[in-house]
Order: structure tokens, then sequence, then C-alpha cells
């Protein structure tokens, strides 16, 4: 099942995401390798940043943020976990 995921990650600044997605090794604003990401965003928020994603799976999500996104906003400085929410999606259009 396709899902949207929104994080937010309150105390958390524009330029450390900047950090994670380089220690990831993504560029900005180009295409992501990772299996089963369809599409993602960053925007900053009143409180910190919220990063939007739609993956083909909770299960694919799940295991890239336990293998990346934890460990990475940890080393990086993040002071804690995002809240999280899980919507399903019905339906998504992508460019091309």
């Amino acid at each position: 099942m396709t899902i949207a995921v929104q994080q937010d990650f309150d105390g958390v600044t524009l330029a450390q995401y900047d950090a994670v997605v380089a220690k990831m090794g993504l560029p900005h604003n180009g295409t992501h390798s990772e299996a089963g990401l369809l599409f993602h965003f960053v925007v900053q928020t009143d409180n910190g940043i919220r990063v939007t994603d739609v993956w083909e799976s909770r299960a694919g999500f799940e295991k890239f943020a336990q293998e990346k996104i934890g460990p990475i906003s940890q080393e990086v400085g993040f002071p804690g976990p995002p809240a999280i929410v899980f919507t399903e999606v019905h339906n998504y259009n992508t460019a091309g």
C-alpha cells in the first residue's frame, strides 16, 4: 500500500537537514536512489522542519528510517525523533 509520511522535526534547521542529505550522498534537488521512495520534499516550519515523503510501502520507509534517517540525524545533532503521521495514498502522479 502506498503511503505518505509526514515527519515534523522540532528544533532542527535546514542546515542540519542538508548535512543529513550530504552524509546520505543524495543530491540537492535531484533523483533519490532509495528503492521504494516515490517523492520527497522538505520545508521549514515555525518549530523546525517538516519532511514529507510518498513511499511504495510503510515497510520500505521504516527500513530506511531505521538504517539511515535515525542514525545519521543523531550524528548531525537532531535533538530527538520526529513526530510522524502516516496516511494511505489513494492516487499520485509524477512528471514524465
